[in-house]
């Protein structure tokens, strides 16, 4: 890239908005001078966001000058300094909002500053808000082992039946596989034999 190019000549930059255009600044705001105010300078504690107009000189010599905190003692200055960390914002210590200590000394959750929309209830579970929620226990389910389980399987049941379920459903196999039952046919004998002797297995377990 030639720096030197004639190219370069004819390139115009845009004046930031910050800039003033000279044609249209006022003048200086110093009494007696009949420059230009092209440049801005704070005007100080109590009116942030306003500015005076000086010309270079001037406002040099207003900048060596200026100080924010001009008629403040140390103790307010040092008070200033520490409540600027925070951003001049109201603070409480835990515990003592006044919110929440109007809310619990009427015996009440502590009241919220501010609202969320929950339709599914997903924070009131866990306890935003409010008391939370806790699941109720899963039942316990019995452990067997793996003979107790296949018997089970056969007569067509899982791990949680009782001995009332065992009985009941080892009657309505018998009854739909037994031969005097579907007319003599003996088709269904071996599936009768194993419901025979799942029912015995879990019988001689303790379970019916």
């Amino acid at each position: 890239m030639d720096l030197n190019s004639r190219l370069f000549d004819s390139i115009r930059i845009k004046p930031t908005c910050d800039e003033p255009k000279a044609a249209d600044a006022a003048g200086c705001e110093t009494p007696g001078c009949k420059l230009a105010g092209l440049y801005r300078a704070p005007k100080g504690r109590k009116a942030e966001g306003q500015y005076w107009r000086f010309c270079i000189d001037h406002v040099r010599a207003y900048n060596a000058t200026y100080n924010y905190f001009d008629g403040m003692n140390d103790a307010a200055v040092q008070a200033y300094q520490k409540d600027a960390v925070i951003g001049h914002r109201p603070t409480w210590a835990m515990g003592v909002n006044p919110a929440t200590r109007a809310s619990k000394a009427d015996g009440g959750e502590p009241a919220r500053d501010w609202a969320y929309v929950d339709p599914l209830g997903i924070l009131r579970a866990e306890g935003v808000g409010g008391t939370k929620r806790r699941a109720a226990p899963e039942p316990v389910r019995p452990r067997h082992s793996a003979k107790i389980l296949r018997a089970l399987d056969v007569l067509g049941l899982d791990e949680t039946a009782d001995t009332a379920a065992i009985k009941a459903q080892y009657k309505v196999l018998v009854k739909r596989f037994h031969p005097d039952a579907n007319g003599g046919d003996r088709s269904f004998e071996e599936r009768l034999r194993d419901i025979i002797k799942a029912h015995d297995t879990l019988r001689a377990a303790g379970l019916c």
